[in-house]
């Protein structure tokens, strides 16, 4: 199901028939923020397409892009596309190792440098003969500038556009687990999910959304950018994370979406301006309730919001229904680098709290006996770079993706995913033991922000949490470790009562740290690396089983 009309003549119908509209808002500072109309979008990026044509560079190289979002990530990709080259987006928050990692094995002939917080740290393992270009908003460097190239070069005139069987971009994953693979898609396998994504939601050119997840994710790619070549809706950027709802409220999305530690720090936000049992009590009045929406709703900027998704990881189904009572009904999807985020889907009329919807148009789906879910999706990747004998690993013999993660179809065709195949573990009673859903249980309470489910090779599981960001500083407090601890023992007995005897948690240890990417807990999209979180507490493992304890603070 590869469309007749690819990304880039999609991108060329907006130049030709609405070059005035303002596809782009770009925050550069002090509240101020720059607009791109299509016209003025297409001509720096052809211009920059004329530059890269310029350098004779091998056929369909690849160049690498280092940046958080903002509009010159967009012109730079539509560039490197006209130019017949490919992309390899690293995200923004990664280390020098990793980044030297990928520069070299994907043989990325230029670094586009941009908006970025730790480039001096980042940049200690970028080879210094790598040809870099730095975008406007990029940290002080004496690369060529944006800008500069621009206004030197005419603008290409032609309106080239790949094959869809042409290399389009390299997406490396987040890498929860040993070095990141390049995910290869091509021109049709990106542009299908784009299209798809738009037709199943109907999003169009007066939609609006923000962009603010890493668009060197396949997701914020398929759904912000590639979605926008074929809707024509307004992107609007975040400028900082201390700037957030600001640019939530300047926005003001119609379309929204998020991942679940995102959608539960905008609860926990609204819990410290109305408590809880109180919000409760006035959402269930008449009139009262609608006005207590509004405000809790434009105090997020969400208000205008029709469409709100969730993806990358499993969202609490409590916090779905709590959205819900807010007036946002979040549609929860499912899919993954190697099928650029386009396998299944909730929509308005068909989703339930837990499900993450049903196959998205052109997808074919199974479970294997092994309770694994497979699909072959008009997304799925060419394979990982450099790496054919990984490629044929991970599908059948009849061409399904093997995807590792553990699911069941409701009755009514909805697919709940119930852990992945590789994380089951087994305790000394010669159980398996499925951790995903368990975390789920636990991380549905307020009170957490983040929860690791293990308990290989011992009696029982146990669960190491991470509480709430706004609890977190006061956790070595003797008197408030009093105040909580009762709490969750209570929250240990409503999990345990949820789950089969085998499963239970013998306790519940409360760390300090906070788990995130710089520390390398987390990936860049925020799903919790498991052996590193397994290995940090490991030396802790036989004292925490001997206390005896339900609740243990660390």
């Amino acid at each position: 199901m590869i469309p007749d009309k690819l990304l880039l003549d999609a991108v060329y119908e907006w130049e030709s028939n609405a070059p005035d509209q303002v596809y782009m808002i770009q925050p550069v500072g002090n509240g101020e923020v720059v607009e791109y109309t299509w016209a003025e979008t297409l001509n720096q990026a052809r211009r920059m397409a004329a530059y890269l044509r310029s350098l004779d560079l091998p056929e369909n190289s690849n160049i690498a892009m280092v940046s958080k979002n903002c509009a010159h990530f967009i012109m730079a990709e539509l560039a490197i596309w006209m130019a017949g080259h490919a992309t390899v987006a690293l995200y923004p928050t990664l280390n020098s190792e990793t980044v030297e990692y990928i520069l070299d094995h994907s043989e990325s002939k230029l670094l586009f440098v941009g908006k970025l917080d730790d480039w001096d740290a980042m940049k200690q393992c970028v080879p210094d003969d790598l040809p870099k270009i730095a975008f406007p908003l990029a940290p002080p460097n004496d690369y060529p500038k944006w800008d500069d190239i621009v206004a030197q070069h005419e603008p290409i005139a032609d309106s080239p556009s790949p094959a869809a069987h042409q290399l389009a971009l390299i997406c490396y994953t987040s890498g929860s687990t040993g070095r990141p693979k390049g995910v290869m898609h091509s021109h049709g396998s990106a542009s299908a999910p784009g299209l798809g994504g738009v037709e199943e939601l109907g999003v169009s050119k007066d939609d609006r959304i923000l962009s603010y997840l890493p668009l060197a994710h396949v997701f914020e790619r398929a759904v912000v950018e590639i979605g926008s070549f074929y809707a024509g809706n307004r992107i609007y950027f975040a400028e900082t994370l201390d700037t957030f709802l600001q640019d939530l409220r300047r926005a003001r999305p119609t379309l929204f979406i998020s991942v679940p530690r995102l959608w539960l720090k905008f609860q926990l936000g609204v819990f410290q301006k109305f408590p809880e049992k109180r919000l409760e009590l006035l959402l269930k009045l008449p009139i009262v309730g609608n006005v207590v929406r509004k405000k809790v709703l434009d105090g997020l900027g969400l208000a205008d919001v029709r469409l709100a998704g969730s993806g990358s990881a499993p969202i609490p189904p409590e916090l779905i229904d709590w959205y819900d009572r807010l007036g946002i009904a979040i549609l929860e999807g499912y899919g993954m680098s190697e099928d650029f985020a386009y396998s299944h889907a909730s929509k308005p009329h068909k989703r339930r709290a837990g499900y993450v919807g049903i196959p998205s148009e052109g997808v074919e789906t199974r479970i294997s006996d092994e309770g694994e879910i497979q699909i072959k999706s008009p997304g799925d990747m060419m394979g990982y770079f450099k790496a054919p004998d990984l490629t044929a690993e991970c599908y059948t013999e009849d061409g399904f993706f093997r995807t590792g993660d553990r699911g069941e179809y409701g009755p009514d065709g909805l697919l709940r995913i119930t852990g992945r195949v590789k994380e089951l573990f087994k305790t000394s009673k010669g159980k398996y033991v499925a951790p995903v859903p368990i975390e789920n249980l636990i991380n549905a309470d307020n009170h957490i922000e983040l929860s690791c489910v293990s308990g290989s090779g011992r009696p029982a599981c146990h669960a190491v949490v991470q509480l709430a960001e706004d609890l977190r500083a006061r956790s070595g407090d003797p008197a408030f470790q009093a105040e909580l601890t009762p709490k969750l023992e209570a929250l240990l007995k409503k999990v345990n009562e949820q789950i089969e005897e085998y499963e239970k948690v013998q306790f519940i240890s409360v760390v300090p740290e906070a788990w995130d990417i710089s520390n390398d807990f987390l990936t860049p999209t925020l799903k919790i690396k498991r052996n590193v979180v397994e290995d940090a507490y490991a030396p802790f493992l036989d004292d925490w089983y001997g206390s005896g304890k339900k609740v243990i603070w660390h």
